[in-house]
């Protein structure tokens, strides 16, 4: 993991959308977690936390889910926006199933800093 840094200072602008989209959908939902995810082809998927009775899926899992169901080969990107200090094992195992182990996990804090960053292998 890296030092603690803002948003902007991701140097790709597509990775600070991200951490804006997951961002956002954590404060819409009002959920722990907020997660998106950017395919081969550019497109994002935005998620939260799922905690149904029946059903739990981090919102990582759950934007890796989306992406898969509409039908992403492969990933680019992965953010993770929490009050939890890194990315869950599960979490970058989902990235990893399907972009491979060397797909970068951005950790962002609910303001937006970047806590670090790690691949998903």
């Amino acid at each position: 993991m890296t030092d603690q840094q803002p948003a902007t200072d991701l140097p790709d602008p597509e990775d600070r959308k991200l951490v804006t989209l997951a961002r956002s959908a954590r404060a819409r939902n009002g959920v722990p977690e907020g997660a998106a995810v950017r395919d081969e082809t550019g497109r994002t998927y935005v998620a939260g936390t799922v905690a149904l009775e029946s059903l739990r899926l981090s919102a990582l899992q759950t934007a890796v889910a989306m992406a898969v169901a509409s039908g992403a080969q492969s990933l680019e990107a992965a953010v993770v926006v929490t009050a939890a200090g890194a990315a869950a094992d599960a979490d970058r195992a989902a990235v990893r199933d399907l972009g491979g182990p060397s797909v970068p996990v951005i950790v962002a804090g609910p303001d937006g800093s970047v806590r670090g960053t790690v691949t998903a292998g």
